[in-house]
């Protein structure tokens, strides 16, 4: 292996310029050539090629869904802070007034997507194999399945992961990250770059507040010293509690999405 790049060519093979190539997640094949550089300039190349494509496809998105007048938003979370059952919750309460469709992602199973096909929504689910994070290409192939509704609500539930899925834009108009009470509240301090790219901060699992030593105010401090505008709504999802706040915030987002392009 190469240890100028990483590629599998043997060292000796770079005393000219070279090319060779990158799968993305999309099976799109990147080539480029380099000769001698240092390993993190080479890698700090490709990372904006893979970022400049993904945004690309993101607009894309973007513009579709917005065409359609479409609400989506893209739920961020580290495993076990309770986006499903959040979305369970969400689809049982606004089913019938809302039309409604989600997009799940996972590295393996279809559990998440059965789930939510259970309340009556539609689902798509989207496994990324060892892929850590959802990406813009994964989410046009899953639209395309799906055929979002017009002037509802798509909902994404992300890959459980607080680092990957902040660097990439799916095309949604707005990340919506949950902080468990059963997490520390440190979380905003320590992964500051997905609760910046977040207008949302749910507070989930509030029911468990009365037997934990957890400090909700030291929280929102925490993700307000990363992002002073991020919008906090304390619920929990099994008992009610707090849904109706986040329920009037997603109907005020959907009325901005469902109003005509002039």
């Amino acid at each position: 292996m190469c240890a100028t790049c990483g590629c599998g060519d043997a060292p000796d093979a770079h005393d000219d310029e070279h090319e060779h190539s990158h799968v993305l997640p999309d099976g799109t094949v990147l080539r480029h050539r380099h000769a001698h550089e240092s390993g993190p300039s080479r890698l700090i190349a490709v990372e904006r090629d893979i970022l400049a494509k993904n945004d690309h496809i993101a607009a894309y998105n973007r513009g579709f869904l917005a065409a359609r007048g479409t609400l989506c938003l893209n739920l961020v979370a580290s495993p076990g802070a309770g986006k499903t059952t959040l979305l369970e919750r969400t689809l049982a309460d606004l089913r019938g007034e809302v039309p409604l469709a989600v997009i799940e992602g996972d590295q393996q199973t279809d559990l998440d997507a059965a789930r939510i096909r259970a309340t009556g929504v539609p689902a798509v689910q989207v496994n990324t194999g060892k892929g850590c994070h959802l990406d813009a290409a994964m989410v046009r192939r899953a639209l395309a399945r799906l055929d979002p509704p017009e002037r509802g609500v798509l909902l994404i539930e992300n890959v459980g992961n607080l680092v990957c899925p902040a660097g990439f834009d799916l095309g949604e108009a707005a990340k919506v990250v949950l902080a468990s009470v059963t997490e520390g509240e440190d979380k905003p301090l320590k992964y500051p770059d997905m609760f910046a790219a977040s207008t949302v901060m749910l507070v989930s699992k509030a029911d468990l507040l009365p037997h934990l030593d957890f400090d909700v105010t030291a929280l929102v401090a925490n993700a307000r010293r990363v992002n002073p505008g991020i919008e906090v709504f304390v619920l929990s999802a099994r008992t009610g509690e707090g849904m109706a706040a986040w329920y009037g915030w997603l109907r005020a987002r959907l009325a901005q999405a469902a109003e005509p392009v002039v």
